[in-house]
């Protein structure tokens, strides 16, 4: 597994292509320690999740699965765990999915924030034609989907292009591999005008929303918004905003701070 930053993005790429990048213990200890990494450290802004090789991720380690707790069962929460640090870090995590996808490799990429793919890449639930069924990665699949696409994928075990998972929702679209470093570029350089705060609070939202008492719908919403509002950081953007200037966080890394 490679780690890089640049210009205030993180940047994990996935490099097993001998095995596909499959879910073997060792990847999963090591993503989830770069993902650790990259949450932690003050200087990265975004992180960028992608692969070498033709497979972005290929799904559990089917070929060194045993019985016993490092079976594919056994390592299953451990999966959970990364879905879980991606989906609370503070900071936007962009899925560059430059590979095939199938189980819980699509669930990987579904638990980042945003994705763009490739075009000639497929996304595919493969479990039922094994036997399995894909039920850790459905709590971060479900969310995305219909329910009539989430079961024609699931129980069809197709695979599906990189256009046809962007018109469902599972991905946010599908580019021309020519064109995938330019669109992840400008959609990183999207997220960089927002405040860093300010991204960490929509991250937040989505976990709070679906848990939210349905009695009193506004009490989190208002007391975050208060308190979003008194920061130092919805001061300086406000700021910037009435005197027509550009707020700390969306200069560039070396330019110099009001």
């Amino acid at each position: 597994m490679k780690y890089a930053i640049t210009d205030e993005v993180a940047t994990i790429t996935l490099d097993g292509i001998e095995n596909r990048n499959a879910l073997t213990p060792d990847l999963l200890r090591e993503l989830s320690a770069e993902l650790s990494r990259a949450e932690h450290d003050p200087s990265v802004r975004v992180v960028v999740l992608t692969n070498e090789g033709p497979v972005f991720c290929s799904g559990a380690d089917l070929k060194a699965d045993r019985p016993g707790p490092e079976s594919v069962a056994g390592r299953a929460p451990a999966l959970h765990e990364i879905f879980g640090q991606i989906q609370a870090g503070t900071k936007p995590v962009v899925a560059r999915i430059a590979g095939h996808c199938a189980a819980g490799g699509v669930g990987l990429a579904a638990a980042c924030d945003l994705s763009i793919a490739a075009d000639d890449v497929w996304l595919g639930f493969t479990e039922v034609r094994l036997g399995v069924a894909p039920l850790v990665i459905s709590v971060v699949v479900l969310p995305k989907l219909r329910r009539a696409d989430a079961a024609e994928l699931f129980l069809s075990g197709e695979r599906v292009p990189a256009e046809r998972a962007a018109e469902i929702g599972l991905i946010n679209r599908g580019v021309p591999r020519d064109r995938l470093d330019e669109e992840v570029s400008a959609l990183i350089a999207r997220l960089r005008l927002g405040g860093p705060l300010a991204l960490a609070a929509v991250k937040e939202l989505f976990q709070v929303a679906p848990t939210i008492d349905a009695a009193d719908p506004f009490k989190w919403v208002l007391q975050r918004s208060t308190e979003l509002f008194a920061s130092p950081e919805a001061r300086a953007g406000i700021d910037a905003f009435r005197r027509r200037g550009t707020p700390p966080w969306a200069l560039p890394p070396d330019a110099p701070r009001p």
